[in-house]
């Protein structure tokens, strides 16, 4: 990957593609752990989730918004043993949720941040912006789940083979249907104040938020981490995910 090459996709695409953070993944070997540890950690419990039919898992939510971020939260994933994954034979879920080193990590250490999503109007533009940087998101999946509210519908990028990449510090994209899950969201009492993303190699990830347009996400050099800064009843409180 050449300067120039990154270089023409960044002149091409920046203005077309435009993304901002829709939501941090915080992952957990079960949705209890994941129940506790946010009490534990922010003093308070997450909001309602649901079931991911498409891949077995299920979740819980709670908002993150703030000016800069007007329509982030977080979310508590995991998979649920109760039910089937219906994706195809060999393919994996989302998140690296079937990475049995990623599961250990979680058995031990609990509940930890492991990525985030970017939201985007336009998905499909936005992959081909990273493919032309060599970095395949894999398909762009339709998805859904039930809600009190009604049917959440979205578009998603998630590779056969689940990956996150670069440690979880490429984003996922999501595009989604006519709602967003955040207007129905309480407010928590917890709000995103920053979210940095480390890497060894910078200009290879600056050009990959560059081809996507994100904003609202600082590039640091060092050792692989995503570090999200969060103001909560409980004072600052960081999450990192450590390179896993």
């Amino acid at each position: 990957m050449g300067g120039r090459a990154v270089g023409h996709v960044h002149q091409r695409d920046s203005h077309a593609v435009t993304a901002h953070v829709d939501h941090l993944v915080v992952a957990a070997s079960t949705l209890d752990e994941g129940v506790a540890w946010c009490e534990q950690t922010f003093g308070s419990l997450p909001g309602p989730g649901g079931e991911h039919p498409l891949m077995g898992t299920h979740n819980r939510l709670f908002s993150l918004a703030t000016a800069t971020y007007p329509t982030a939260y977080l979310e508590i994933i995991a998979i649920n043993k109760g039910a089937d994954c219906a994706r195809k034979q060999g393919e994996k879920r989302w998140f690296d949720l079937d990475n049995e080193a990623l599961q250990q990590q979680l058995k031990q250490s609990g509940p930890r941040l492991v990525h985030f999503v970017a939201s985007t109007p336009h998905a499909a533009p936005g992959m081909q912006a990273l493919a032309a940087l060599g970095m395949d998101r894999g398909e762009l999946l339709q998805a859904s789940r039930m809600t009190p509210h009604g049917m959440l519908t979205w578009k998603i990028t998630v590779r056969p083979d689940g990956q996150r990449l670069m440690n979880g510090t490429l984003p996922t994209l999501i595009e989604w249907g006519d709602v967003h899950p955040a207007t129905s969201m309480a407010a928590s009492g917890i709000t995103l104040e920053s979210l940095t993303a480390c890497q060894p190699d910078t200009q290879a990830l600056r050009a990959a938020y560059a081809a996507i347009g994100l904003q609202g996400v600082a590039v640091s050099q060092g050792l692989p981490n995503l570090i999200a800064t969060l103001q909560t009843p409980r004072g600052l409180v960081t999450l990192e995910s450590k390179g896993i």
